[in-house]
């Protein structure tokens, strides 16, 4: 699959992978776009993205990102097919004086994933589920303790 992109700026850094078999493309700082709040960052990356339809872009922090006081805001960004502007990635910084990153560096990794034809059926009846059934967070905790002892 052949992903069109356009550089927004001269000096940008087109999406990029360390080794072949990554699943991520390493997208590069340009600038900081704004500090909406003193805690929270916006990184430019200067590339807009053709994501073709029938496939999302997710944005996700690079793993380096421990080394940095950084959390991406919105946890996993999403690129909708039709969006054609800029990528730019939003974090909070975890402690009052943190780290960030500067321009040049790798902030973040683009994934291309497809997506199927989704339809919901509203229902009176849901079928059966597995063992936790209606339970919610942490309900496999018991489970993976169980297989463990």
């Amino acid at each position: 699959m052949v992903i069109k992109f356009k550089k927004l700026s001269e000096d940008a850094v087109a999406p990029m992978r360390a080794n072949p078999t990554d699943a991520g493309w390493d997208l590069t700082a340009m600038g900081i776009e704004s500090r909406v709040e003193p805690d929270i960052i916006t990184y430019t990356t200067g590339i807009a993205v053709a994501i073709p339809e029938g496939y999302v872009g997710l944005l996700f922090p690079r793993s380096s990102i421990y080394k940095k006081d950084l959390e991406l805001v919105n946890s996993v960004g999403v690129i909708d097919a039709g969006y054609r502007g800029e990528i730019m990635l939003k974090f909070r910084f975890t402690k009052e004086m943190g780290t960030g990153y500067v321009p040049g560096d790798r902030v973040g990794q683009l994934i291309i994933m497809p997506i199927g034809d989704v339809f919901f059926d509203e229902t009176n009846e849901l079928p059966e589920g597995d063992s936790r059934n209606t339970k919610g967070f942490g309900s496999s905790d018991n489970l993976l303790n169980r297989l463990s002892s």
